[in-house]
């Protein structure tokens, strides 16, 4: 989806949000705010800590570029992954009733 958004994006300008918005379903934009939303928490948690993406990586045993391309969006980690980088940072993942 990520590709297809990245090949479409530059010809729309600054109608990608509606293009992006009609392309998905309403589960799938849930879900994506979903990824957003845990990436920017880890970044957050990363430099609440005054962690490099390098010495994050290092205590977790993952390279820096994986650390930069979960904060950017451009992987979908396993769950085992997050839990990793949560329990570094000192936090866990909460599963809770949607409001």
């Amino acid at each position: 989806m990520n590709d297809e958004i990245r090949k479409y994006g530059s010809s729309i300008g600054d109608d990608a949000v509606e293009y992006v918005n009609n392309l998905l379903s309403e589960d799938e934009k849930e879900e994506m705010a979903l990824e957003v939303q845990l990436m920017r928490e880890l970044a957050a948690a990363r430099k609440e800590k005054k962690l490099t993406q390098k010495e994050l990586g290092k205590l977790c045993g993952l390279p820096q570029s994986a650390i930069a391309r979960i904060e950017k969006g451009e992987n979908s980690p396993s769950i085992a992954t997050v839990t990793k980088v949560l329990t570094v940072l000192g936090k866990r993942l909460y599963i809770g009733d949607m409001i």
